[in-house]
């Protein structure tokens, strides 16, 4: 995987060329800050690797991959501010560090700055870049509001709870691999086509990243462990927990997510252990391993050569074998 950490690096490095200070500095700070948490870096790699693999040429998309970063940050800024997370890459939250009227502000000019790193590229790829852009920051945002939404549900089901992590985390994962091919001109069978891949990966990865929050290791997780509990999400692990259990333990669990406990890690640990004791833990697990199949499957439609797919599911398998 010597190739994803090249990928990596250069992009660390064009992203520290463009993070620098302006004025006034309040408003700047905290988006370098935030930029330079760190962090997988995840889909600005894919933008560069699939640019790569179309046009042997992914310096070309830089430009594209930091935009995806910039507004996947910004995100992050603003969900933090209505999740109230004190943490974030394992250090405090913007609006922790600053104030909430700061996250807002500096929020709003990342997604700005995003758009602009598109004038980087020759009208036809600005074009297209932008119409996929605001497609996804429009679903981002409607996934966002749904998960808001089950919070106060009862009657989340599994097949709603995908569609709300498809739209807030997997579209911009499609849509990360979809700009890399754009920028190389690929035909539009391929975008398309890596498109679904990204995006069915993507759903992987945040069943993934559901499983963590409940089952990771707070020292590598980088975020507070057991936060989706405490905040009572319906995650896939809770709809299948409910799917799963008996009564006695159907009653445990709704009871659990229908109040706020004064010693929230008591509430943690019970609930982990009914997710574990109904098979829904495992159940989980399963998911994650059948939507990264599904990604698998679309790389016998792309026009690249063997190689670049056995590249392409390399690093899917390594995403689903994370602890972080």
């Amino acid at each position: 995987m010597h190739l994803i950490e090249k990928y990596r690096t250069e992009f660390v490095g064009f992203l520290d060329n463009y993070s620098t200070v302006k004025e006034p500095q309040t408003l700047y700070n905290p988006i370098k800050y935030i930029l330079n948490l760190g962090g997988k870096r995840l889909r600005p790699v894919l933008t560069l690797m699939t640019a790569d693999i179309f046009s042997n040429d992914y310096k070309k998309a830089l430009p594209a991959a930091l935009s995806i970063e910039v507004f996947h940050n910004f995100s992050l800024v603003h969900d933090d501010i209505m999740d109230d997370a004190p943490l974030r890459r394992g250090q405090k939250t913007v609006h922790e560090k600053w104030d909430v009227n700061t996250g807002i502000l500096s929020g709003d000019a990342m997604l700005i700055m995003a758009y602009q790193l598109f004038e980087n590229y020759e009208a036809n790829i600005f074009q297209a870049l932008a119409k996929l852009f605001s497609k996804t920051a429009l679903e981002v945002c409607e996934g966002q509001q749904y998960d808001i939404d089950f919070e106060t549900r009862d009657d989340v089901t599994v097949a709603a709870y995908l569609k709300m992590i498809e739209y807030k985390t997997a579209v911009l994962v499609g849509a990360a691999m979809k700009m890399g091919a754009i920028v190389s001109n690929a035909s539009a069978e391929d975008q398309n086509n890596i498109y679904e891949f990204g995006k069915n990966l993507g759903i992987a990865f945040q069943l993934q990243d559901d499983y963590l929050d409940a089952f990771g290791n707070p020292e590598t997780f980088g975020k507070q462990v057991g936060g989706d509990i405490i905040e009572n999400k319906k995650t896939y692990l809770y709809i299948k927990a409910l799917e799963f259990s008996n009564e006695t333990q159907r009653a445990e669990l709704q009871k659990l997510f229908s109040n706020n406990f004064d010693a929230p890690e008591n509430k943690v640990a019970l609930v982990k252990e009914i997710f574990k004791s109904t098979g829904s833990a495992e159940a989980t697990k399963k998911a994650i391993e059948a939507y990264t199949k599904k990604a698998f499957l679309v790389l016998e439609a792309l026009h690249i050569s063997d190689d670049k797919k056995v590249l392409l599911k390399n690093f899917g398998t390594s995403l689903m074998n994370r602890d972080v």
